[in-house]
């Protein structure tokens, strides 16, 4: 199995079979890096929020603070969620359940992929889940 792939130089094609040794290579290289990107921003936040801890004096210096703080800590939370499903995607590729979707066992395709690589449903199967959702959050 190609367990290091040049992302650089890897074009995934329609033309080979679906999650062949190379996309798996290619997916877990990409969902790994993508997982780190976030971790480093991760610790630059927090480096950013140890520095800011400092006591304002003015209240209009602290409330913007305050406000800024509960902004970069809320993304951080949006963060560690997508992080948890980056290691489900990861775990997914391990299984050999990665890249079909959940609801109709079908291939997802590689486009859909390469964009979002957690997707977990196809283009199908999330258009009935956001009719489905938007119906009952319309009653």
């Amino acid at each position: 199995m190609s367990e290091k792939i040049d992302l650089s130089n890897y074009v995934l094609s329609e033309d080979e079979e679906f999650m062949n040794a190379n996309q798996k290579a290619y997916f877990r290289a990409k969902l790994i890096a993508w997982k780190n990107d976030i971790l480093r921003e991760a610790r630059e936040t927090l480096d950013h929020l140890a520095e800011e801890s400092a006591n304002h004096p003015d209240l209009a210096d602290r409330a913007s603070s305050e406000t800024d703080r509960a902004i970069e800590l809320r993304a951080r939370d949006r963060q560690r969620k997508l992080i948890s499903k980056i290691d489900a995607a990861l775990q997914r590729i391990e299984e050999g359940t990665y890249g079909y979707c959940e609801e109709t066992g079908e291939p997802i395709g590689l486009k859909r992929l390469d964009a979002r690589p957690i997707a977990t449903l196809s283009i199908e199967a999330q258009e009935r889940h956001e009719r489905r959702e938007k119906v009952y959050r319309d009653e």
